[in-house]
């Protein structure tokens, strides 16, 4: 493929949405000092300034409980106390790392349910709506009370409050669509009375869904929301954009082909749980462009509202081998540019492998969705993202179709430099031929230099290096390093021809390879 960049082409901001937040597992995580330590990495390497993650009212968080969870006298259970103290530990983690937690408010803690339902989770979130709208209510207020004592106004005032996850899915919400938009509405009046200046949106549901029946809602009732939110996989169950969510119109729940591992001799339970979940992209034909689709649809349905992707990826497998390979890097890198227009912040998952929903998984490489494994190795996609986040401030304008070609581009500018990012992104990982790209670049002067970034199979590959070592499960802080240096995004000098004002590069992509060049001036 051919690409010419002229001189005078015109330019306009490149939006970072993906700079807004980053995912995460679930609070008690955020109590780890390798979580910090990791958190305050990705916030330094990639300017990411929040992060969102699940069940800051988990009873693992210890915010509510009686006298009987302790000892089970005849009525024990009329004694209750309350503390947000893990919860102040958790933020004060998140600001120690240089960031701000968007506050998801969920699940529920056992003693405010209405039913003990549980999700599949390792963690057991309880997913039940509240038994007792006002109990509800009072609790979030003393959260509020608690969060503002303890940071102050100003600082809370800059944390957005998001209702629940996903409630679209039995798997983490057991109530009915109607019984969502209450526990919203309740929600939201609640923050509001105790601060009218925070901010609350949501629905926060799967595959872009529900957003305009929500916004509706809002808009008939007088319910405070200062902000959408909604999700979106390529991986997921497709169906686009839909406003069904009551119990018979759920989003349907995730069905695998399970291995059958029973005729398996000498083989650990841990050697075969990564076939548990494959990328859905491998096993059927689903398109690369259904989140771009549904989020120009979204803005449109939340009628000037923010609009939040509070998650998002290739692909919603846990454990898929795909989540360790350059594959991920490419979807991200390409969709982060697509959406641009449509999103005013989103929220790649997830930012590491410290993670706990299907359980906590003992390999370094074990089909995550973090940018970073649990000892903290880079994988493919946080230097995809790194790379968008090394590209200047303007992106050049090459027209709708410069992403869409079997090798697609985007090009930067700053002072003195022009940047051209190169990948050749598909939704399944091919052997096929390598593909040749030449960019004719128009300049007044010869180029200084070019050197070139890459990712593809021998460069920021810590997965085959992995390999080769044998795939060890446990890992010494030699080892790790080793790892890291090795597979480390390097920039390296690039052949180029400069002739009547053209500058002429070339390279040669493979699958989901990327390439990204700096020419500077």
């Amino acid at each position: 493929m051919e690409f010419t960049i002229s001189k005078n082409c015109k330019t306009y901001p490149h939006k970072r949405h993906w700079q807004y937040c980053v995912g995460s597992g679930h609070a008690l995580l955020a109590l780890r000092t390798d979580y910090t330590r990791q958190l305050k990495f990705i916030h330094d390497e990639l300017g990411i300034r929040y992060v969102r993650f699940h069940g800051i009212f988990c009873d693992d968080m210890n915010t509510m409980h009686t006298l009987a969870d302790l000892m089970p006298f005849p009525g024990a259970e009329q004694f209750t106390e309350q503390s947000f103290h893990a919860c102040g530990v958790a933020y004060d983690n998140v600001l120690e790392a240089g960031m701000k937690p968007f506050v998801e408010l969920s699940f529920l803690p056992k003693v405010l349910a209405a039913r003990d339902d549980r999700g599949m989770f390792f963690y057991k979130p309880c997913i039940s709506p509240p038994a007792d709208y006002g109990a509800w209510a009072e609790y979030i207020k003393a959260f509020v009370r608690f969060l503002e004592h303890r940071y102050g106004p100003e600082e809370v005032r800059t944390w957005p409050f998001e209702v629940w996850n996903e409630p679209d899915l039995p798997v983490f919400f057991s109530g009915t669509r109607d019984e969502y938009f209450k526990l919203y509405e309740v929600t939201a009046r609640a923050i509001k009375e105790v601060d009218s200046e925070l901010r609350v949106g949501g629905p926060s549901t799967s595959g872009s869904k529900w957003v305009r029946v929500f916004v509706e809602f809002c808009e008939k009732n007088q319910v405070p929301v200062d902000f959408v939110t909604t999700h979106q996989y390529a991986g997921d169950p497709l169906g686009g954009v839909e406003d069904q969510g009551d119990m018979e119109s759920r989003a349907p729940e995730f069905h695998f082909e399970l291995p059958d591992l029973s005729g398996v001799r000498e083989k650990t339970f841990l050697q075969g749980q990564r076939a548990i979940m494959p990328d859905q992209s491998e096993v059927k034909e689903i398109p690369n462009d259904i989140f771009i689709k549904n989020s120009a649809v979204v803005k449109e349905q939340a009628k000037g509202l923010p609009v939040y992707y509070t998650e998002w990826n290739e692909n919603a497998g846990f454990s898929s081998y795909t989540n360790d390979t350059r594959k991920v890097a490419a979807y991200d890198v390409k969709t982060a540019l697509d959406v641009a227009e449509h999103v005013d912040g989103s929220s790649i998952w997830c930012f590491s492998d410290i993670f706990e929903e299907l359980h906590p998984f003992p390999q370094q490489f074990h089909g995550g969705f973090g940018m970073l494994t649990q000892d903290g190795v880079p994988k493919p996609v946080f230097y995809g993202m790194k790379l968008l986040a090394m590209a200047g401030e303007e992106r050049l304008e090459l027209g709708e179709e410069a992403t869409k070609g079997e090798i697609g581009i985007a090009a930067f500018r700053r002072t003195g430099e022009t940047q051209v990012l190169l990948f050749r992104q598909k939704m399944k990982n091919l052997d096929l031929p390598k593909e040749r790209a030449t960019v004719r670049l128009e300049c007044d002067r010869k180029p200084h230099r070019v050197t070139v970034s890459r990712i593809d199979e021998e460069h920021c590959n810590p997965l085959k290096v992995w390999e080769e070592m044998g795939s060890p499960q446990d890992m010494n802080r030699r080892e790790i390093e080793s790892l890291k240096e090795k597979t480390a995004l390097r920039r390296e000098s690039w052949p180029f021809t400069w002739e009547n004002g053209v500058l002429t590069v070339t390279a040669e992509l493979g699958v989901n390879d990327l390439y990204f060049m700096e020419i500077e001036a």
